[in-house]
């Protein structure tokens, strides 16, 4: 463990200057995957503490509007000065590239990262960066503006931790799109915590709900593989674990069977997910595939049978992870996605050789159930291939011999192409007669297809809807003959009512894709229409809406032309353009209210803050004031429970318990530097023409008065609805040709949701869950989600 780490310890190769302009040397790409490596960047910096002993607890938060905060309890960035430039150490790693402690072994023994680029990488793509750092009992704060420092570093408070925060948001002018997904960064997080064991990793996404993950293994990879197989039925209790370390390479494997048919294989170097392999898997599967072929003849299984053994045979219903650290990793490709050390395969060949044949020789029960689950799927594999020539002899598997119930189109270059999946022949013969024909294909499904959770290859080539399906797509099926390049479609859409029995249906082709058709979703060729949920009518023209916003928003926008708001008091009124934005503001207004209401704060109170100027750090660092603010809270009723200043934040801080003393908050710096609180404070600005109540408001029929502009705003969206016929859609059934065509099929008008795997770890456990054979993950899952369901049509 290294002694010290400090100014000297950062090592210096190079300037920023070159990131801005071709950022894409730097983290792979300016998409989502470059995006997210933002966000991987500042936690494998917290990881490294950890690595190196000093760090228990990492943090990622994800504000409301896509500004991103990592926090970890690590020793805080070196602030001292660097002899070699006369900077603090903090400015040199987030202004020169490659500054950091990773480029001798001296202070990280082992590391991931961008190929070491480091958090000034970062820097440099964001649009600004707060860096906030607890060190030798100080709080030293500096913000940075698309990698140029804005201000200097400057002691803002006492502490008795340690540790970094970095505040930033990606910057626009550099990336495509800058929000960020909370499944990607989970998965990333939860891999983390299972290949570094015991160190704690939460993240929430303030946004849309307000979601939460928390992330703690003890037991590292074994864990992992749990985690993996919990719903599934396993064939021995525990894990395999083997573990070494050979030439200055750590190596770690855990594996275990379970009772399905799925292969699951993961494998990490320096704690990335190598999604493409290299020479650590190959190195695995050859050693597991030799090591079990030679127990089988050693102990004369197949007693003769002639029965082949593949090494897919021996890979059905294994759960693995395969995790190396190397001192010097080589991958192929700037995003590191295939470990290319050619060594690395021999070394774990070696490991996997010697450890597993003990483990099956002294485990004879466990090593037997195994070796007869791989027979049988070596059997069942036979079968599946007699299955697959007799129905190729038939022809019901070629795309030259198409299923009759296709209605295909006439273009025939896959790229220009789409076909529609639909349910029963009354949707399929609607999306027939919308469709265009020039491009549009549609394949109508009888009834609900086959659980390929619960079934194997042989049984499912078996089921008429499948073999239809296959038909069409030409791409064949099975590992050795699916073929994406014969795909005749490259959308894939799947169409189905809004029903519970659409949604069904929905699940059963979408487990379907996932397990026998996945790089099919990987290359992003599947879709799901999103038939609008709205019609609205006036007249003879109509509109269609996909949300309960877009419907609140077109109401104001076209429904509010007649109407007057008057502030009592004032005789002020607001009609017209100025009502409409004023309006828009106000469901802006509560959406902010209501999150923060979500954190346990009451309206009374954040409105009390912002009427008595309560709205910045500088606001709290003034005692007098926040003292006669406190006589305010009192006078409202509400309690103070404890008055204190915060050395940290160098702020005067408030615990607050409401009128019945039921909710208690906090006023201190974390809730006035919120994003919602900040929109907040804009809006209440802006807003500031309905500050005092009541209001008048004047429709065609009516004259009303309301006691706050949330009751405004309630009054005028349900006077809005009256003269407009607003129908709720809960089927395809329920429109005709054009109005299927109009909505939901015509490229120009149409919204799609193109199906990713974002996370398959999860991904895989809700298949598991919903379609598995286990019924007591299925309950729970129900039972824990049912009340999250809106819009249920049954």
């Amino acid at each position: 463990m290294t002694k010290t780490y400090n100014a000297e310890e950062i090592k210096l190769l190079e300037g920023l200057e070159a990131v801005r302009k071709r950022p894409a040397m730097y983290i792979g790409s300016t998409d989502v995957a470059g995006l997210h490596h933002l966000i991987y960047e500042l936690v494998d910096n917290s990881i490294d503490e950890a690595l190196a002993g000093y760090c228990q607890k990492i943090s990622v938060t994800i504000h409301v509007d896509d500004s991103v905060t990592v926090e970890d309890d690590g020793r805080g960035i070196p602030v001292d000065i660097h002899t070699q430039t006369g900077l603090p150490a903090v400015e040199l790693v987030l202004t020169k590239l490659h500054a950091g402690g990773k480029f001798d072994n001296s202070a990280y023994k082992v590391s991931g990262g961008l190929h070491g680029v480091g958090v000034s990488v970062v820097n440099a793509l964001t649009e600004y960066m707060e860096v906030e750092i607890r060190r030798d009992g100080k709080v030293y704060t500096q913000r940075y503006e698309r990698g140029h420092k804005a201000t200097e570093l400057t002691i803002t408070g006492k502490t008795r931790r340690t540790g970094t925060l970095i505040h930033c948001k990606p910057d626009p002018e550099i990336f495509e799109q800058t929000s960020f997904n909370f499944d990607i960064i989970t998965r990333r997080l939860r891999e983390l915590a299972f290949l570094n064991s015991g160190i704690q990793i939460l993240v929430e996404d303030e946004r849309n709900g307000g979601k939460k993950r928390e992330f703690l293994y003890e037991g590292g990879i074994v864990s992992f593989v749990e985690y993996l197989g919990k719903n599934k039925s396993p064939l021995h209790k525990d894990p395999i674990y083997i573990s070494g370390k050979r030439e200055n390479v750590e190596m770690e494997v855990a594996m275990q069977y379970n009772n399905g048919y799925t292969e699951q294989v993961y494998t990490f170097a320096n704690n990335i997910n190598t999604h493409e392999g290299g020479s650590h898997l190959v190195g695995f599967k050859a050693a597991v595939t030799r090591t079990i072929n030679s127990y089988i003849n050693a102990k004369n299984v197949l007693k003769g049978k002639k029965v082949t053994i593949s090494g897919d045979d021996i890979r059905e219903g294994m759960i693995a992870v395969i995790s190396v650290k190397i001192p010097d990793p080589q991958f192929e490709g700037q995003t590191k996605t295939k470990l290319g050390n050619s060594e690395v395969k021999g070394l774990v060949e070696s490991l996997i050789n010697e450890h597993l044949s003990s483990f099956l020789e002294e485990n004879p029960s466990i090593a037997n159930t195994i070796v007869h689950k791989i027979v049988d799927a070596a059997r069942a594999r036979e079968a599946a291939r007699k299955a697959r020539e007799l129905t190729r002899r038939k022809g019901l598997l070629e795309s030259s011999m198409l299923p009759g119930k296709l209605a295909d189109c006439q273009e025939k270059d896959a790229r220009f192409s789409e076909i529609f999946i639909v349910e029963g022949d009354s949707a399929g013969g609607s999306a027939k007669q919308g469709r265009d024909r020039r491009n549009q294909a549609i394949l109508p499904l009888k009834g609900k297809i086959l659980n390929i959770e619960k079934a194997r290859f042989d049984k499912m080539l078996a089921s008429e809807e499948i073999k239809t399906l296959i038909a069409a797509l030409g791409t064949g099926i099975g590992p050795d003959e699916f073929n994406l390049e014969k795909l005749r479609y490259h959308r894939i859409i799947i169409m189905t009512d809004a029903d519970v029995d659409g949604s069904h249906i929905r699940t059963l082709l979408l487990t379907f894709f996932f397990r026998q058709m996945s790089s099919l979703v990987e290359k992003g060729h599947l879709f799901i229409a999103q038939p609008p949920l709205y019609r609205i009518s006036r007249g003879k023209s109509s509109e269609y809406l996909s949300t309960d916003k877009e419907l609140n928003d077109f109401i104001i926008k076209n429904n509010t032309k007649d109407m007057v708001v008057t502030i009592k008091n004032s005789g002020r009124e607001i009609k017209g353009p100025t009502l409409v934005q004023t309006l828009l503001k106000l469901v802006s207004y509560k959406y902010f209210m209501d999150r923060l209401i979500k954190k346990g704060y009451t309206p009374r109170f954040i409105k009390l803050l912002m009427k008595h100027g309560i709205t910045t750090r500088e606001h709290l660092r003034d005692e007098k004031k926040v003292k006669s603010f406190t006589k305010r809270l009192v006078e409202a009723g509400l309690q103070i429970k404890e008055f204190s200043f915060d050395e940290e934040s160098n702020v005067n801080k408030l615990i607050i318990a409401d009128e019945r003393g039921k909710r208690i908050f906090p006023l201190d710096a974390r809730l006035v530097k919120s994003i919602e609180y900040e929109t907040l404070v804009q809006l209440n600005e802006a807003l500031k023409q309905l500050e005092n109540p009541p209001f008048l408001l004047q429709s065609k029929n009516d004259l009303l008065e309301l006691e706050t502009k949330e009751k405004l705003l309630l009054k005028v969206l349900e006077i809005g609805k009256t003269g407009i016929s607003i129908q709720r859609y809960k089927g395809l059934g329920e429109m005709n040709p054009d109005q299927l065509w109009e909505t939901t099929m015509n490229p120009e008008s149409r919204k799609l949701l193109q199906v990713r795997i974002e996370d398959d770890v999860e991904a895989d456990e809700i298949f598991t869950v919903l379609m598995g054979d286990q019924i007591t993950p299925r309950r729970n899952f129900i039972e824990e989600n049912a009340l999250l369901v809106s819009n249920l049509d049954v």
